[in-house]
């Protein structure tokens, strides 16, 4: 999903006071965190993930797949936490300005 400036700004607005709810560890990005996430979207819509997966690349790379194999969209990253944005394919809670 492609999202424009001002729909980014409104989700990181809403993603402000959000806890992160995924964390990913030394391990990486594996299956069990890529089923939580999945669960977290269809839950959620809008979620914060802190990644402490040690170098940048590596931290980079892992947000990166994780977005692909959730099939969600980085809304905002700084430092080691991300907030992502898929919406729910039946009924979704947040409204995007168009």
């Amino acid at each position: 999903m492609q999202l424009n400036e001002r729909q980014k700004k409104h989700l990181r607005r809403l993603g402000h006071a959000l806890h992160p709810i995924v964390n990913l560890g030394n391990s990486g990005l594996t299956d069990a965190v890529a089923t939580e996430m999945e669960r977290a979207l269809t839950d959620h819509e809008l979620v914060k993930v802190r990644a402490r997966v040690g170098e940048r690349e590596i931290r980079d790379t892992a947000l990166d797949e994780l977005a692909a194999r959730t099939r969600s969209t980085v809304v905002q990253r700084i430092g080691n936490v991300a907030l992502y944005f898929r919406p729910h394919p039946k009924l979704s809670k947040i409204v995007i300005p168009d």
